[in-house]
C-alpha cells in the first residue's frame, strides 16, 4: 500500500472512530445537560466546550504530559494497564474525543432541549424508562441534528493537527495523518503532494455538507 492511501486510510479510520465513540459518549452526556438541574452545571457545560477556545497545541501538550510517565495518570496507564499511548493510535484517538467533544454535545444538547416537554411527559406516563424514552422517543425527533453532529465531528477530525503534532508525532502508518502529511509536504516543498492531501480533504468537507444540506432539506419537506 503507498503512503498516500496509508495516510488516507488512517485519517479515515481516526475520523470514524472518534464519531462513532462520541455518539456513545456524547449522546448521553447531551441529555444529561439537556434536561439535569444541578449546581455547577455551568462549569461543566464549560469544560465540555473547552476545546473550542482552546489553541489545540495547548490540549496536545497537557496530554501529552498526562500520558507520560512522569504523571500519576500516565504511570497507572503504563506500568498498571500497560498502555504507552504518546506517539501511538491510541493517544491520538483519545485527544481526538477531547478535542472533537463539543461538536458533537452541543448540537444534540440545544436539540434535545428545544423538544416539546409533552414528549418526555407522555413517554412517561406511558411507563417507558429514561433509557426507551431516549431511544424510542427523543433521538427519533432529533435525527437532523444527530447527523449534523456526527458530520461536524468527522470533519473535523480529519482537520486536526495540532493534538494530534503533539501527541502522535509523524509516525508513518501509525499517527501521520492527512492535515499533518501536508504539512510536512509543504515544508518539504513538494506542493505536488500536499495539494493531493488537500484535495481529498476538501473533496470529503465538502461531500459532507451537501450531504447534511440534503438530509435538512428533506427532513423540513416532510414536517410541511
Amino acid at each position: 500500500m503507498s503512503d498516500f492511501a496509508q495516510t488516507l486510510l488512517l485519517t479515515a479510520k481516526l475520523a470514524t472512530l472518534t464519531t462513532l465513540l462520541l455518539l456513545l459518549l456524547g449522546v448521553p452526556l447531551a441529555y444529561w445537560l439537556a434536561y439535569a438541574r444541578f449546581r455547577g452545571k455551568a462549569v461543566v457545560e464549560a469544560l465540555v466546550s473547552l476545546p473550542l477556545v482552546l489553541p489545540p497545541t495547548v490540549i496536545g501538550f497537557y496530554l501529552l504530559l498526562a500520558f507520560s510517565a512522569d504523571s500519576g495518570v500516565g504511570r497507572f496507564l503504563v506500568h498498571t494497564l500497560g498502555l504507552e499511548l504518546n506517539f501511538t493510535f491510541g493517544g491520538i484517538l483519545i485527544g481526538s474525543l477531547v478535542y472533537s467533544l463539543p461538536f458533537m454535545v452541543q448540537p444534540v444538547q440545544a436539540a434535545l432541549h428545544n423538544l416539546p416537554h409533552s414528549l418526555r411527559e407522555a413517554a412517561y406516563t406511558l411507563g417507558k424508562s429514561r433509557l426507551t424514552t431516549l431511544w424510542r422517543v427523543l433521538l427519533p425527533n432529533i435525527r437532523p441534528a444527530l447527523l449534523s453532529a456526527s458530520v461536524l465531528t468527522f470533519a473535523h477530525t480529519v482537520g486536526e493537527f495540532g493534538v494530534v503534532l503533539m501527541i502522535g508525532g509523524n509516525i508513518p502508518g501509525q499517527t501521520r495523518v492527512a492535515s499533518i502529511a501536508i504539512y510536512d509536504a509543504a515544508e518539504s516543498l513538494d506542493y505536488a503532494r500536499a495539494n493531493h492531501y488537500a484535495l481529498v480533504l476538501v473533496g470529503l468537507s465538502f461531500a459532507g455538507l451537501l450531504l447534511l444540506a440534503a438530509f435538512t432539506k428533506r427532513s423540513a419537506s416532510r414536517l410541511l
